[in-house]
């Protein structure tokens, strides 16, 4: 049976590839963009199976209405493919309030809503899955993008907490995150927080790559929609699925760093157990957390 697809930031990088892919396989796909003068091609050569919105994630009156005429025009929505989404690069205290906020509304609040708009309609479905695009950013922290880091972390959690609340409803959700690819996020699409002395090692070296034009990240955005489109039809898709060897590289070896880490100060770090307490995992809350992330 063909799915109808629900995918924000259908115009360009890793959305405009996953759009096309879908459409070639024979599934349907509501495909949003602020601009959507560059689907015109898709919405000619795929008349009826395409149904182009324009959309500005952040109106959210007109995410509920897009979510809402989708359902009119498709009947249903099978998947929502939160992925519309940008950076600014720049130190922390370089950041005007506007590029802070800009970043968590886009990345964050932007994709919590559309989700909230489209679960009662999964819900009455009892069926549907989930795709935050997240990224390698919401895994591990690197200097020059903390809060572009800040929303894919938050992103990522809502997606966990998510997928423990609606599992029941045969819901699925899963938290995407690529490493770099080649898209335009870290060319035309990037902008940047005012330069300021100090991060020369850090930050600036980010600034430096991204604004060379010499930065060419190892992903190819066709093979990673393939594989999102596998996944939704897996009958056990993954809760994160890190997208390039990149992504997986570096979280080995952030994870090792932080399991070293956490066995390094246990000690201090159960020291703060009231005097009578029990052993956590022999506690009710503790066997249905870990039954929940069985």
């Amino acid at each position: 049976m063909e799915k109808v697809w629900f995918i924000t930031g259908s115009s360009r990088g890793l959305g405009r590839s996953l759009t096309e892919a879908v459409l070639a396989i024979g599934d349907k796909v509501a495909a949003t963009a602020r601009n959507t003068d560059s689907l015109i091609d898709l919405k000619n050569k795929y008349p009826g199976q395409v149904y182009v919105i324009k959309l500005d994630v952040t109106d959210y009156p007109a995410v509920h209405k897009a979510i809402a005429d989708t359902i009119a025009c498709f009947g249903r929505i099978d998947v929502l493919v939160n992925n519309a989404g940008f950076g600014i690069t720049g130190a922390v205290e370089a950041y005007t309030d506007e590029q802070v906020y800009s970043q968590l509304q886009t990345n964050l609040y932007a994709p919590i809503e559309i989700t909230r708009a489209v679960l009662p309609y999964m819900r009455k479905q009892r069926s549907g899955h989930i795709l935050q695009i997240s990224s390698i950013g919401g895994r591990v922290g690197s200097g020059g993008i903390s809060i572009y880091q800040a929303a894919k972390f938050g992103l990522s959690g809502f997606s966990e907490g998510l997928a423990v609340e609606v599992a029941p409803l045969g819901i699925k959700i899963t938290s995407v995150e690529p490493g770099g690819f080649r898209t335009d996020w870290a060319g035309d699409s990037m902008t940047y927080a005012p330069h300021i002395a100090g991060y020369e090692t850090t930050v600036d070296v980010r600034m430096d790559a991204f604004k060379s034009g010499n930065f060419k990240p190892i992903g190819d955005p066709n093979k990673a929609a393939r594989v999102m489109i596998d996944i939704v039809n897996d009958a056990e898709p993954p809760l994160h699925l890190l997208l390039g060897s990149e992504a997986v590289a570096i979280v080995k070896h952030s994870e090792a760093a932080k399991l070293k880490e956490l066995e390094k100060w246990e000690t201090i770090s159960t020291s703060t157990d009231a005097d009578d307490a029990e052993n956590f995992l022999e506690t009710e809350h503790g066997k249905r957390y870990l039954s929940l992330k069985k």
